[in-house]
């Protein structure tokens, strides 16, 4: 199996959404989770990913890229809803460059308490 084969299967095996975006906020790739999810998923690569969220998301994810930009960070939670986290991870190069993120959705049931 070819090495590029076994990672999109991989990241499709993934049952939550995951895009990886590049250092100007340019989609690269998305699971078969998160075309699902976002509305004209299938169109998203190869364009912005602010366009998927509102104002407060576009200003955090500013804040976020801006840590990883440093270095301060390798991941950064940037929601906390009920039922739903959401963070952004560093993609670095073997030499530690920043190449650029990916977003990741976590989903959960409610609880019955």
């Amino acid at each position: 199996m070819r090495k590029e084969s076994l990672l999109d299967s991989f990241v499709n095996s993934i049952p939550d959404p995951v895009v990886i975006a590049d250092t100007s906020h340019k989609v690269i790739y998305l699971n078969k989770a998160a075309r699902e999810h976002f509305e004209n998923g299938d169109n998203l690569p190869g364009r912005s990913l602010m366009e998927c969220h509102n104002e407060d998301s576009r200003r955090k994810m500013d804040e976020v890229l801006a840590i990883l930009k440093k270095g301060d960070e390798v991941e950064v939670q940037i929601t906390d809803k009920p039922g739903q986290r959401t963070f952004m991870r560093a993609v670095k190069n073997s030499r530690g460059d920043l190449l650029g993120y990916y977003e990741r959705y976590m989903y959960w049931p409610k609880r019955i308490d």
